[in-house]
């Protein structure tokens, strides 16, 4: 009994016990395709297979992303061991660009009512189209791309190959009629009933009835660690916490022992560094980022009439700006973030630098250097010795002309022990 109790356990560890039905896990994407995004849907392809789950369902609502990302969830969507359906949802998602490609690489693609897809035309890291011999070699790639995978889905290519060519977008019952999706459902449940007992072919030829009907759902969520990385990923906040940890370790450079902001601008900037080493981004804002804070360091030291620091404020802006290699207003800096981060940056760190530069040119008002200049009043008749009193301290002094006791003297220098002074 114990043994066979031992191989039920391990069965339902990997999800093979016999007599349990797979459950379809379904993945949630709701952002831009990005490197996270495509490890949390690769991982949930690869955890269906190891459970022998009956599908995998990719719920899209997403503008696009970068192009890598996307190639790296269709191949892993095109080799997965068990059917991928993907479904634009709920009414009001769309799946444009990057997520265009994602739908009509599925298996089983689906769109819910009111929603939209489409529009997956290449454009440059400005937003705009490429020139023109450029913009020819980058649409047939695309286009080639999609019409290799279109065509084993037995989907309609010459349309899909306008989304690309032409920016076509399709409604759902658009995308139905030219054959470039395999129906529309308003939600699982309607999945479910619809396309129970469907053949499907598989990427590899393999012909597939779906067996849908009484499976349960199971979302897969994404770690805590995916969740904080996506966020880290959005730009304004990636350049939020690149700022502000660069000023958390200045503080604390310029203020050793305080600890707390260190620790805070360390936090901060490696969280930064991650996102922009995920992230495609373009080195001559990089430049213009580093170009603005040496600006501002040089209008704390010189007397600009802030000259400088106004170009540094617009070196930093259009350095914001163009950070990202991205067309996609979802993955790049805004300009209100730009310029809500950049003046307060500016303001602080030319304010704190002038503080310690103030603080290293005043003159030392403690030890021999503090008592140079100091003024004190004779004790007694001073030439060849004497006694003055200086900062409430009584001195051995000296000087090169006869001062009588009760006048006021300056300090001039000192020798060991014995102030050198005259009369003021």
């Amino acid at each position: 009994m114990k043994p066979l109790i031992r191989i039920l356990a391990v069965s339902y560890v990997i999800g093979v016990a016999p007599g349990l039905k797979a459950a379809i896990l379904s993945l949630r994407v709701n952002d831009v395709i990005q490197p996270v995004v495509a490890g949390y849907v690769i991982k949930g392809i690869s955890q269906a297979e190891r459970e022998g789950a009956t599908a995998v369902i990719i719920r899209l609502n997403t503008p696009g992303g970068l192009d890598q990302s996307m190639r790296e969830i269709i191949s892993s969507i095109l080799t997965a061991k068990v059917p991928v359906i993907s479904f634009v949802g709920p009414s009001g998602a769309r799946a444009a660009s990057a997520g265009f490609f994602i739908l009509l690489s599925s298996d089983l693609a689906v769109m819910a009512p009111g929603t939209n897809t489409g529009a997956a035309h290449p454009v440059s890291i400005t937003g705009g189209r490429f020139d023109e011999v450029m913009s020819k070699k980058v649409e047939n790639d695309a286009a080639a791309y999609l019409r290799s995978i279109v065509a084993k889905r037995g989907r309609n290519s010459q349309m899909a190959e306008r989304g690309v060519v032409e920016s076509k977008s399709f409604t759902e019952s658009e995308a139905l009629a030219n054959h470039l999706i395999d129906g529309i459902a308003k939600d699982y449940e309607e999945i479910l009933l619809k396309f129970d007992g469907k053949e499907i072919s598989r990427f590899n030829g393999e012909k597939v009835i779906l067996k849908l009907k009484g499976e349960t759902f199971r979302e897969l969520q994404m770690t805590l660690r995916q969740k904080v990385l996506t966020e880290v990923l959005n730009p304004n906040i990636a350049l939020v916490l690149g700022l502000i940890g660069l000023l958390g370790l200045y503080v604390e450079f310029t203020s050793p022992g305080v600890v707390l902001p260190g620790i805070i601008g360390g936090v901060c900037l490696f969280l930064a560094l991650v996102a922009f080493n995920l992230l495609p981004v373009n080195f001559l804002g990089i430049a213009l980022l580093a170009t603005a804070i040496v600006l501002f360091i040089v209008e704390a030291k010189v007397a600009s009439y802030g000259v400088l620091a106004a170009l540094g404020i617009v070196s930093m802006i259009l350095g914001s700006l163009i950070l990202i290699d991205s067309p996609l207003p979802e993955l790049r800096v805004h300009l209100a973030t730009a310029l809500g981060v950049t003046l307060p940056f500016a303001g602080i760190t030319i304010f704190l630098l002038r503080l310690v530069l103030l603080s290293r040119r005043a003159k030392s008002v403690t030890g021999a250097e503090g008592m140079i200049g100091a003024v004190g009043l004779t004790l007694s008749d001073t030439f060849s010795e004497g006694k003055i009193q200086v900062h409430g301290e009584i001195w051995r002094a000296r000087s090169s002309q006869p001062i009588p006791v009760g006048e006021k003297v300056r300090v001039t220098a000192i020798e060991g022990l014995t102030l050198i002074v005259a009369r003021i």
